[in-house]
């Protein structure tokens, strides 16, 4: 009997925006509070530091012009 896979964290990167980061993920601030993505789930992460929603995306880089195509 094969043993389950753990599920796959999966970031992508989106060109001229924010990471979509799939769960599952547990992301914890700087306070010690915690967000927890299910592994069917999903967020995006605020990359331009712009958002008035932070960590997460609200589309400020929209706005603000963010430019940024990295390749891995």
């Amino acid at each position: 009997m094969a043993e389950p896979q753990p599920a796959v964290v999966e970031i992508k990167v989106r060109d001229d925006g924010p990471y979509k980061v799939t769960g599952p993920v547990r992301l914890i601030d700087a306070e010690g509070g915690v967000f927890e993505v299910p592994a069917e789930g999903s967020i995006v992460l605020c990359r331009c530091g712009r958002s008035a929603d932070k960590p997460f995306c609200d589309a400020a880089h929209k706005r603000a012009g963010f430019d940024s195509c990295p390749r891995a």
